[in-house]
């Protein structure tokens, strides 16, 4: 198994089993959600189709918006459970958002390890982090979604795939299809062809985000303008093929007499005039992106060191604290966190503030207050474990005699009767070990049941512990109620 091709071959297939379990692991989690039966919703179909949704609304600037993806899946949705209303179809569609996103980890990203032969053939264990759908700040501000070279490699059933390469395999599928007249698969093909676009604009849309971050982040000596280079050509290309596709497939659309595959034909035109467009402002940002360059270059140099140096609290202060005893780092220590606390207000007000203070406005209030919000709560599990007749059984048991009986013996006798009287028994006997003997003789009880421990072992294949004695006894109604009567409660 050594041996580089046999390693790299390995490493993606591993990779791209990796890149969909989070999708399989949505249908082994469906069965959790305590807040809609879920059995009837196929998760892994839905997180398919919001990665779609994602990657078809993602351009240079913006991405799909949270509530946009969830208009856009309640028609699929639905169709998975058209018995439901439309409030479980959209937190259907958020739940199964949020895995994608991987809310409540430190990074929102997937973490897996797995295994492959080195060079010299001995296994080696190597950790893969990836992330699906991430979330990044557009130019006004809002939150969109966007779908890494993972997800776009989940869609089109591959993983590290050359863009290039890809693309034009991809292109040369879908003209043969067309040409053959197979527009099924030739609107896969097609949608495949677009994903391969959407990824080679990512690709360069990092290079440029990294570079108004620090331009000396990325090779702008060779890679980048080889980079460009190739993106220009394979613009040039497709634009070619796209063309020469978009009339074939026009002409079938119009040549067509049979209804489903005059609409097929239609979606294809759509998908492929969408390619062009996405190819046309790629090409905008690829003419730009030297222009970008060189402002972000003398932005950067003649910014100048900053005014300030920033604290290193790792390097600075913990370090070297750690190294210290108590009463030297408590110097230290306290100058930062008072130099970082601010200023202390002043328990007083000077006159100034006074006078600003007396001369505000008063401010408006709402004698009612706001609108309280209406608590999202969780439904109570369920309390009666035990039904009514295992409960007056039990009490029958617990009718003993003046002569104290085992707890093991109430147990026998207990599963002879039903075999889940058992615990209810235990349950029992533990609440007579320390009873309530004040409450019970301010409540008017006649009898109570005592439980006692005499040092035997209780020998029984469920429970363990003490075998209690287990005796009821007969409090004295005619006992003084004085506090501590009532404590002791006299028993006869």
């Amino acid at each position: 198994m050594g041996g580089g091709i046999a390693d790299e071959g390995l490493a993606r297939r591993l990779k791209a089993l990796a890149c969909t379990a989070p999708l399989h692991d949505l249908d082994g989690r469906k069965a959790r959600l305590d807040w809609a039966d879920a059995s009837g919703y196929q998760m892994a179909e839905i997180a398919l189709q919001i990665i779609d949704q994602v990657t078809i609304a993602m351009d240079f600037d913006r991405g799909a918006g949270h509530e946009q993806v969830v208009v856009r899946m309640r028609p699929f949705v639905g169709a998975q459970a058209t018995d439901r209303d439309e409030d479980e179809h959209d937190r259907i569609t958020r739940w199964v958002l949020d895995n994608l996103i991987n809310v409540g980890s430190v990074d929102r990203g997937f973490h897996t390890v797995y295994g492959t032969f080195g060079v010299t053939g001995e296994y080696q264990r190597r950790a893969f982090d990836f992330k699906l759908l991430v979330e990044l700040a557009g130019p006004d501000g809002e939150v969109y979604l966007r779908a890494t070279d993972e997800a776009i490699n989940v869609l089109v059933g591959a993983l590290d795939t050359d863009v290039e390469s890809a693309q034009i395999a991809a292109e040369v599928k879908l003209e043969n299809l067309i040409r053959r007249g197979r527009l099924s698969d030739a609107k896969l093909a097609a949608e495949q062809a677009r994903y391969r676009t959407v990824q080679y604009a990512e690709t360069l849309r990092r290079k440029l985000d990294a570079t108004r971050r620090d331009v000396r982040a990325v090779d702008w000596t060779a890679e980048v303008p080889d980079l460009i280079d190739e993106a220009l050509r394979h613009i040039e290309d497709r634009f070619r093929a796209e063309n020469a596709i978009l009339r074939n497939i026009t002409a079938a659309r119009d040549d067509a007499e049979d209804a489903d595959r005059k609409r097929r034909a239609a979606d294809l035109v759509d998908i492929v005039g969408d390619c062009i467009r996405r190819h046309t402002q790629l090409q905008a940002r690829l003419q730009s992106a030297g222009e970008t360059f060189r402002a972000e270059q003398d932005r950067q140099q003649f910014s100048g060191p900053p005014q300030r140096a920033a604290v290193d609290l790792f390097g600075q202060l913990l370090v070297p604290c750690l190294d210290l005893p108590l009463a030297g780092a408590e110097r230290p220590t306290s100058a930062f966190f008072g130099a970082g606390a601010g200023l202390r207000l002043p328990s007083v007000p000077g006159l100034v503030g006074l006078v600003e203070m007396l001369l505000v406005p008063a401010q408006e209030r709402d004698g009612l207050g706001g609108d309280v919000a209406e608590p999202d709560l969780a439904p109570l599990p369920a309390s009666d474990r035990y039904t009514e007749q295992q409960w007056r059984a039990v009490d029958n048991l617990f009718e003993l005699d003046e002569i104290p009986r085992r707890l093991s013996g109430l147990l026998g006798e207990a599963r002879r009767i039903d075999g889940d009287l058992a615990g209810l028994v235990v349950l029992r006997a533990l609440h007579a070990f320390s009873p309530e003997v004040g409450s019970a003789v301010r409540q008017g009880e006649r009898w109570l049941v005592l439980a006692v421990a005499d040092g035997t072992d209780l020998m029984d294949t469920e429970y363990g512990g003490a075998d209690l004695l287990v005796a009821r006894a007969r409090l004295d109604p005619q006992s003084p109620q004085s506090p501590q009567s009532a404590e002791d409660g006299e028993v006869a």
